[in-house]
């Protein structure tokens, strides 16, 4: 069922129990679709490991009522270090339910910068499944769902590339929801745009991928480029006590010393980096905070999403209506225990 098809179908379902009900009124119709509206099923499709971001990101998913995790892959390179992450992350987290994705061992170049955090971490000792062919696994994952699936990606794509040549319907009964691309707007809001990292990583990876008959929704530099907490915002984050605010900064501290920019040198005691990867998991459930537009967005060769009315219709957070409620939502949801 794709997601047009699994709205319809919801709206109707709507409509029936209103006219059902006789003399209900608008609250009785209200409670009705809140109680038919279940949680969004998603596969995260993560880098985690290089840019501390996408740890930020798995911390706002889990912490997010509204989805509904079912699978996490690692992807580009450094398989075996993604997937030790995302397994700690998770016992840290207490969702140890949450099933991990090896993905594909493509350029790998040794671990990260949050390897010490892992330190003699074996992904044999993880209580949950591991999927050794985390391909296979998001495949699968989609293909049984009987739910319209919510791929969120969040890096590099090669595994979702693959998984499209192994099984081209996953198209069908998906939606893709990334951070990808720069579109009017470069890194930190520069004016002149750029070849974004998930884009330029794999540029015939991501041209698969934005071909595909799915619904899609990005979160290009133009507004995912201009998050980070500050002062007080930043500080409720860090002296959280919660599992996941404390998880996200200890790993954060690691990265941060083993980055060492001269200009920061305690950047983790007072600041965030650049949390792009967190607004695709808020558009995941939510808009409200966006201007959103729908326009043909073609990749390029060279790592490049240029605006062509031809090319494959996407739907993109063109900027902020409200920058700081984000930022709220935010801290509100990983600070709170």
């Amino acid at each position: 069922m794709n997601t047009r098809c699994f709205r319809h179908h919801f709206f109707l379902a709507v409509l029936v129990i209103a006219a059902s009900a006789g003399l209900c009124g608008l609250a009785q119709l209200s409670n009705a679709a809140d109680a038919t509206t279940a949680k969004i099923p998603v596969i995260l499709d993560a880098d985690i490991g290089d840019d501390i971001d996408d740890t930020w990101a798995l911390g706002l998913l889990l912490k997010s009522p509204e989805l509904d995790l079912k699978l996490v892959v690692g992807d580009y390179g450094r398989a075996d270090y993604r997937a030790r992450l995302f397994a700690k992350f998770l016992e840290r987290a207490g969702r140890t339910d949450i099933p991990v994705g090896v993905g594909l061992d493509i350029d790998p170049k040794g671990d990260g910068r949050q390897a010490a955090w892992l330190k003699d971490y074996n992904l044999k000792s993880y209580p949950g499944k591991v999927h050794s062919d985390g391909v296979q696994a998001l495949i699968d994952t989609i293909m049984k769902s009987n739910r319209p699936m919510t791929l969120l990606c969040i890096g590099p794509v090669p595994n979702i590339a693959e998984a499209l040549r192994r099984e081209p319907r996953i198209a069908e009964r998906a939606r893709f929801v990334g951070m990808h691309g720069s579109v009017r707007v470069g890194y930190g809001g520069s004016p002149k745009i750029a070849a974004e990292w998930n884009v330029k990583a794999d540029p015939k990876a991501c041209q698969k991928v934005f071909t595909a008959p799915w619904e899609m929704t990005i979160t290009p530099l133009d507004t995912c480029g201009l998050i980070h907490l500050t002062g007080e915002k930043y500080r409720k984050v860090r002296d959280s006590k919660a599992p996941v605010a404390a998880a996200i900064i200890e790993n954060y501290r690691l990265w941060a010393e083993a980055r060492a920019k001269k200009d920061r040198p305690n950047e983790a005691e007072s600041r965030s980096s650049t949390l792009f990867d967190t607004v695709a998991v808020y558009l995941a459930f939510a808009q409200q905070f966006c201007v959103m537009e729908t326009i043909g967005l073609r990749v390029t060769d060279d790592g490049f999403t240029r605006i062509e009315p031809g090319a494959k219709r996407v739907r993109f957070a063109a900027s902020w209506k409200d920058m700081g409620a984000f930022e709220d939502l935010l801290v509100e949801r990983l600070a709170k225990p």
